[in-house]
């Protein structure tokens, strides 16, 4: 009988290279958005970031299901997050609104940029701390509202208000107001679900393969749900997606003042 090996065998460079160039993906999309956005093709920009949401989602379960996930990989795709979610938002917003701030004389203009900018640094500040503290909190929540769906509030937000016909001279100050509010979430310590009920379950090294699944499942009436949403998306885009990340965005601090203020003490 011949000698059996049974050394695991080197991964193949292929499957290592697949979630990075999806992130690489995720990553032009955001490059593009931006470009998009200083030409003046705002809806192309929009999507450009929905296009990068999407990838951000992807690259991370590629990584997982293949075994390939690394350090490399994490800070690659932060990275990317950062212009995809950071920079293309804040630039797509202030070349559509913001800048015409300057209209009201110099002072409203630098307030225009500047708010552009504290978006861009506060989506920084976001991703630096979610690095620091993976493996730390509970992965059921996020603290402060995640990047991915901030620019989600973002774009939908002015993809929405083209679709209407507005101007974004017309609505630059509704503009600073979404651009500021939806940096400081991203920085707050309010606390969002991230949909991984089973989280706790998943880190512990002794459950096995069948309750990490149990874990995962999810009931019929989720599915229903998610066909309905498609469907919706398919017939008006931009509107469904403002609802969605205004409910997202907006269920932090509803669920804060339920928790502080609603709530009664347990006896």
């Amino acid at each position: 009988m011949e000698p059996t090996d049974d050394r695991p065998r080197p991964r193949s460079r292929h499957i290592y290279l697949l979630p990075n160039l999806l992130t690489t993906c995720g990553l032009f999309s955001g490059f593009y958005a931006i470009l998009s956005a200083a030409n003046g093709q705002f809806v192309p920009a929009c999507v450009a970031v929905f296009v990068a949401a999407l990838f951000d989602g992807v690259d991370g379960r590629v990584a997982r299901l293949t075994g390939t996930s690394s350090e490399f990989g994490v800070q690659y795709d932060s990275l990317a997050d950062l212009i995809s979610f950071g920079m293309a938002p804040a630039l797509v917003m202030y070349h559509w609104a913001l800048v015409a701030l300057k209209l009201d004389g110099p002072l409203a203009g630098k307030l225009g940029w500047a708010a552009a900018f504290l978006y861009v640094a506060c989506a920084a500040l976001r991703l630096a701390r979610f690095n620091t503290q993976v493996g730390v909190v509970d992965k059921r929540w996020f603290i402060g509202l995640n990047s991915p769906s901030s620019a989600a509030v973002m774009m939908s937000f002015v993809w929405s208000m083209n679709d209407f016909q507005f101007s974004g001279e017309s609505l630059r100050y509704v503009a600073a107001a979404v651009t500021v509010a939806c940096a400081l979430l991203m920085v707050s310590r309010i606390r969002y679900t991230s949909f991984k009920g089973g989280a706790k379950a998943e880190e512990s090294p002794a459950t096995s393969g069948t309750d990490a699944k149990k874990s995962e499942r999810v009931p019929f009436w989720a599915m229903l749900l998610v066909v309905g949403v498609l469907v919706a998306l398919m017939v008006d885009p931009p509107r469904v997606l403002l609802a969605l990340a205004l409910l997202y965005a907006l269920s932090g601090p509803a669920y804060w003042v339920w928790t502080k203020v609603m709530r009664k003490p347990v006896a």
